[in-house]
């Protein structure tokens, strides 16, 4: 059994509704219930009835008491452990996205370093998916996001930067001889996108805006984070992405501004309410009064 599956398992006694434990968990139903499927193997038996209503089994409601103390102390002896490392230190643990523009981090670094000398930043890498999960669990202070993303109460969050997205597209690919890519002329086409439950809210966001532009993309069966993106789409010429303009120059591909106003992503910086980092409220502060830009 991993720890992972024991937060599953106690999230969804909590609500003792798939649904609602997937939502707060920030993965999706189908990777829940079969997470804890897994689980119920490993415990040898069922944990929880699912008909007509989700109910703990005798079996369940033991691992539901145990489950929540042995949390309760991993939590606890990993904020003494780390209190211990960095006695003494100023360090901001920094949910780094993937695939984010490196002038953002960099910026952000440097505006810690003005503001905060001395102050050491830990990276964690991870989707938005992860880095939600990471903040919930204390494991990060700060993280980066791509919006619109729906936070529990407890979070609160501050857009940082903005970067345009176009079409890419292998350099064989009939649309890549155009200037400009016509949404209209994207219709039909499969669209390879990174996977929903990485980035819920940007997933949707994006079909939708696509949809209102004339776009009536054919979403891909294959999903896939950025970097598998690059290395797929050269060896498929009846497929497009959607990217910044930053993979151009890579050999085999061409990427194409969509004509009209431009697809935009916007990254927000997320953080728990009750933080008392002060490097936090620094950067918070700092980031809320002038956004990120590429220029410095």
């Amino acid at each position: 059994m991993e720890l992972r599956q024991l937060r599953y398992f106690v999230v969804l006694a909590e609500e003792l509704h798939f649904r609602r434990a997937a939502e707060r968990l920030f993965i999706s139903t189908p990777t829940l219930s079969q997470q804890i499927r897994v689980l119920e193997r490993e415990m040898g038996g069922p944990l929880l009835t699912r008909e007509p209503l989700v109910a703990l089994t005798p079996a369940g409601a033991v691992l539901f008491r145990t489950g929540k103390d042995v949390l309760g102390s991993v939590d606890e002896a990993i904020r003494e452990t780390r209190r211990a490392a960095n006695a003494g230190a100023s360090i901001l643990r920094f949910g780094l996205l993937n695939g984010v523009p490196p002038w953002i981090p960099a910026r952000i670094g440097e505006l810690l370093g003005a503001r905060l000398p001395g102050t050491r930043m830990v990276l964690t890498g991870g989707t938005t998916a992860d880095q939600v999960r990471l903040l919930d669990a204390d494991e990060v202070d700060l993280a980066l996001v791509r919006a619109p993303v729906t936070l529990p109460d407890r979070f609160d969050q501050e857009p940082v930067a903005r970067e345009e997205l176009g079409v890419l597209m292998s350099s064989a690919h009939p649309l890549a001889v155009a200037e400009e890519i016509e949404p209209s002329d994207l219709t039909g086409q499969e669209l390879i996108l990174f996977a929903r439950d990485s980035a819920t809210g940007l997933h949707d966001a994006l079909l939708r805006e696509l949809r209102e532009r004339g776009a009536e993309v054919r979403l891909s069966d294959s999903a896939m984070g950025h970097a598998q993106m690059l290395a797929v789409l050269p060896l498929r010429p009846d497929a497009i992405g959607l990217s910044s303009a930053r993979p151009a120059d890579l050999p085999g591909l061409v990427w194409r501004r969509m004509r009209g106003a431009p697809l935009m992503v916007t990254y927000a910086a997320a953080w728990r309410s009750a933080s008392r980092n002060p490097a936090v409220r620094v950067l918070v502060d700092a980031l809320s009064r002038r956004p990120l830009t590429g220029s410095g």
